[in-house]
């Protein structure tokens, strides 16, 4: 997939699976937690319903999963998860929104800090303003493509749709998330993944040294077992 895509940074930690499948359970295993706070039924729960979609979607044992619900809910005693978002500027003025759940936020912006100092970033300013909170679907291919398409996928609720060669990327305003996808479902179109992120309103554009020193950055911040999500509005090739 092409480098701008938004939706490829949207993607941030799946792609490691093979290369630490432990962190990425540990990964999950929070998100899921954190979701269990506002109550153990995925039914009644969609928040929680798509971080065990995410989470089997990278094999995370069943086992796993019922524990991290179990922690969320409070039926597992142990130490409360926290969501923290911190900013920042990486290489070449990119903006860095990072999204992390933790049971210690001390720890993890000193971990944060160390990381952004030593690859050419700084944890400190505002960019928020410069991303929207949007809800994200991915569309396979299979699902559909062409005018036709994306018309339909409009009159379903979405905001936006932004098509490639893999598929497509849904957009929606993150109150919509749960009732566009149901309307999804229901017509034959089931998502492969459903989540809310930060999506850039503009993207800059990196490279030489500048984009080399992101893409370290970049993965390093991803591979931190604190970090849920990264985004950015950088693009490089």
């Amino acid at each position: 997939m092409a480098k701008h895509s938004k939706w490829a940074k949207v993607k941030n930690y799946k792609g490691a699976a093979d290369a630490k499948r432990a962190g990425v359970f540990t990964k999950h295993a929070r998100a899921v937690a954190v979701a269990a706070r506002h109550g153990a039924d995925p039914s009644a729960n969609f928040q929680l319903r798509m971080a065990m979609d995410a989470a089997r979607a990278d094999n995370v044992p069943n086992d796993n999963i019922e524990r991290a619900i179990a922690r969320g809910s409070g039926a597992d005693a142990g130490e409360q998860m926290k969501e923290v978002l911190y900013e920042g500027f990486g290489p070449g003025g990119s903006a860095l929104l990072i999204e992390a759940v933790t049971d210690n936020p001390n720890r993890t912006v000193q971990n944060l800090r160390h990381i952004m100092s030593k690859l050419g970033g700084n944890l400190s300013g505002s960019v928020q303003w410069q991303f929207e909170r949007r809800g994200v679907l991915r569309l396979p291919a299979s699902a559909g493509s062409g005018d036709e398409f994306q018309l339909a996928l409009i009159d379903l609720g979405a905001a936006d749709v932004e098509a490639d060669d893999e598929g497509t990327t849904v957009f929606t305003a993150p109150g919509d998330l749960e009732r566009v996808r149901a309307a999804l479902v229901a017509k034959g179109w089931t998502p492969e993944a459903a989540e809310t992120a930060w999506i850039p309103k503009e993207q800059i554009a990196l490279s030489g040294t500048d984009a080399e020193s992101f893409v370290k950055l970049w993965d390093e911040l991803n591979g931190d077992d604190d970090v849920q999500k990264v985004a950015t509005n950088a693009t490089w090739e």
